[in-house]
This record gives C-alpha cells, sequence and structure tokens, in this order.
C-alpha cells in the first residue's frame, strides 16, 4: 500500500505541527495540572481547520481526507493529547455523524459553526449503567401528540466537552420494545430549558479535555432535529465510532511519538558508569521495541484511514480496520510510555518530565470509544462470522 502523501496532507500536517510545537507544548503540562479547558487554543485550531478537517469547504470545514485527519491528529497529541481528544470528537463523533446523516439545514446549523472553532461539539452515548452495551439505554425521547417535537428525558455520562458544549448530538430510545433498533438520534441545543451539566469528571489523564455528566429533564427536541429516522439511532452510532476509532487510534500513535522521542533523546544524554545509558543493550533493546510498536501502529492506523476513504466510493465497511487500528495503536501506546517511564527512572515518575503526563494520557485510549476488550469482540465476530 503506498502511502505517499499529497501536497494537501502535507500542508496540514505541517500546519498542525507548526502549531502544536509554538502553541500548544508549551503550555500542555500548565493546562493539565489546572485541568481548565484550552479554549484560545481551540479556537485558533478550528481557525485553521482542525476542527472540522474532513468536512466540505461549503459547511466550513478543510474538505481534506481521512489520512489528513490522521496526520493532524497524530501531531496534536504529540503535544497533548487532551487538546487532541477535543479536536478528534469534533471531528469525527459529532461533525462526521451529521456529515452522514443530517439534513441540509442541519449540516449548515450544527455542523458550520463547530468546524469552524466558533463552538464546540459533544457526543452523547454513555450512560452510568450502559458504557460498552450501548442499547442498554434508559434515556426516552417521546414524540408530542401534535408530532412537533420530542420530550427526552436522559442522563448521560462520560461526556467529552461536555462542560462547554454547545451542541449535542444524543441517543435516546424512542422504541424501549425494540432494543437496539429502538435508539434514535437527536441534535440537542444545550442552551435550552431542561439541559442541565453535571458534575465534571476528575480524570487520571487527559484533564485539559472537559468531561461531565449531563442531564435532560422533558428537553422539547424539534422534530426537525432528529438526526436520521427513528430507531436509525444505533446504526448512526456505531457507524460514527468505526471512524472514530481511527482518530484514537491516531491519538495513541501520537502519544506514542512523544514518548519514543523522549526516550530517544533522554538516553543520548543521560549517563550512567561513564557512558551513555543508550549503549546498554537493555535499553537498547527497549528502543527498537519501542520502534517496531510505533510504526506497526501508524502503518495500521493509516491503513484503516486508507479503508474509510475507500468507503466512500464502495459502501464496503472498514469496522475491522479501525478497531484493529485503535486496539493496536492503544496498547502499543501504553507500552510505549509505561517503556518511557521506565527509562527515564525516577524523573520518569516526576512531573518535571512529560513523560509521566504521556503514561497517564495513553490509558484512555484503551477505553474510549470501545474498550480493548470490546475491539477484539467487535474483530473477532466480523471473522468469523459468529455472534
Amino acid at each position: 500500500m503506498d502511502f505517499k502523501l499529497t501536497d494537501e496532507q502535507r500542508m496540514i500536517q505541517d500546519a498542525a505541527r507548526d502549531f502544536a510545537e509554538q502553541g500548544i507544548k508549551p503550555i500542555a503540562a500548565e493546562f493539565d495540572v489546572s485541568g481548565q479547558f484550552p479554549v484560545d487554543t481551540i479556537k485558533a485550531m478550528g481557525e485553521l481547520g482542525l476542527m472540522g478537517i474532513e468536512v466540505p469547504e461549503e459547511y466550513g470545514g478543510a474538505g481534506l481526507d481521512a489520512i489528513a485527519y490522521a496526520l493532524a491528529m497524530i501531531e496534536i497529541a504529540r503535544a497533548d493529547a487532551a487538546h487532541s481528544t477535543i479536536m478528534s470528537v469534533n471531528n469525527t463523533l459529532y461533525c462526521n455523524g451529521i456529515m452522514q446523516y443530517g439534513t441540509e439545514q442541519q449540516k449548515q446549523q450544527f455542523v458550520r459553526p463547530i468546524a469552524e472553532g466558533k463552538q464546540i461539539g459533544a457526543y452523547a452515548l454513555t450512560e452510568p449503567q450502559s458504557g460498552s452495551d450501548a442499547s442498554n439505554m434508559r434515556s426516552r425521547a417521546v414524540l408530542s401528540a401534535d408530532g412537533s417535537h420530542y420530550v427526552i428525558n436522559a442522563k448521560k455520562s462520560w461526556i467529552t466537552s461536555g462542560p462547554v458544549a454547545k451542541y449535542v448530538v444524543l441517543f435516546a430510545m424512542t422504541d424501549p420494545a425494540a432494543g437496539a433498533k429502538g435508539v434514535t438520534a437527536f441534535m440537542v441545543d444545550a442552551d435550552q430549558q431542561g439541559f442541565m451539566r453535571g458534575k465534571m469528571e476528575p480524570k487520571l489523564g487527559i484533564r485539559a479535555s472537559a468531561t461531565c455528566e449531563i442531564e435532560l429533564t422533558d428537553y422539547h427536541c424539534p422534530v426537525e432535529n432528529r438526526l436520521g429516522g427513528e430507531g436509525e439511532g444505533f446504526k448512526i452510532a456505531m457507524s460514527v465510532l468505526d471512524a472514530g476509532r481511527i482518530g484514537i487510534a491516531s491519538q495513541a500513535v501520537g502519544i506514542a511519538q512523544a514518548a519514543y522521542e523522549a526516550s530517544l533523546e533522554y538516553v543520548r544524554e543521560r549517563k550512567a558508569f561513564g557512558q551513555e545509558i543508550g549503549t546498554f543493550q537493555m535499553i537498547q533493546a527497549k528502543i527498537a521495541d519501542m520502534k517496531t510498536r510505533l510504526e506497526a501502529a501508524r502503518l495500521l492506523t493509516f491503513s484503516a484511514a486508507c479503508k474509510k476513504m475507500a468507503a466512500k466510493q464502495t459502501g464496503e465497511r472498514f469496522t475491522v480496520d479501525g478497531s484493529m487500528a485503535k486496539l493496536y495503536a492503544s496498547e502499543a501506546a501504553m507500552w510505549i510510555t509505561h517503556q518511557a517511564v521506565q527509562i527515564h527512572g525516577g524523573m520518569g515518575y516526576s512531573k518535571e518530565m512529560p513523560v509521566e503526563r504521556y503514561f497517564r494520557d495513553a490509558k484512555i485510549t484503551e477505553i474510549y470509544e470501545g474498550t480493548s476488550e470490546i475491539q477484539r469482540m467487535v474483530i473477532a465476530r466480523m471473522e468469523t462470522g459468529l455472534r
């Protein structure tokens, strides 16, 4: 497979790298400590086109492809995983679903301000009692007697960007008896009556990507803000996650890249027993294995992005490709950051060095948008055809 980059792909990669190095990297540790949402840098990322990379230009995006998105995600995550988390949700979980299933009016109203970086989007699927088992949701949406709106009562948890989002793609049951086929997707405006933001989550990593619970009480959602048809919500949620997993794989590659580069620099400079520690065979073995896993993760991620691009013409699913990329890249990132801490020794355990942050940030990539266990289940079921 030829991964030769186009001029447009190199352009967005260079723009993301330059901004990450100059605008994000110097403030990453500060925002990790404070846990504050990085409003100014996210707005600047929107102005650069990073918040709607695959969104066509007529809807405020950059009009590029999945490879360009993966490249940009890697560069942003390499500087700070929290910024890349916000970017990932905006691009794939939010904009992607509306571009696939939304009406023209919905694209103009709900995609444009997000792709331009003027507003923040969120994706609300998980509930306190249903994480991996997304079809077991308790949120309800009931169509009004006159058919003009839905009355939604819902409680959602672990909503990335929830504390600051203007619009939310939210899933609720319209026909509970139908199980997964009774789920419907809605576009929700957080400024309307009945929407409430709950407690902020005190997270281990990606701390600047604000996360909270949201609750809707007798929220009136106009019928024209339903995304897709009734009962299509679960299909929408799963197809969006297929694309989202490529974003998380890219994020994992970026985190791993940062940890590897920090380790490479350290083993060249740190001396013990009168020589650079990079001359020690055990350290060399770690470096060799870190590099190999990093590049394998990168190639799986690019391969999945290529399959996503091809799917636009062929209509073929890229579920297995996205799951494999996410599974391998996330576990590679966790392993590589672990080795980075070990290589740095005591300094790796100190907040004076960024590798402890990389280690904390890497863990979430094995959990959100489908745990490693769920990815293995998805891959096995798709390959065997057995449930």
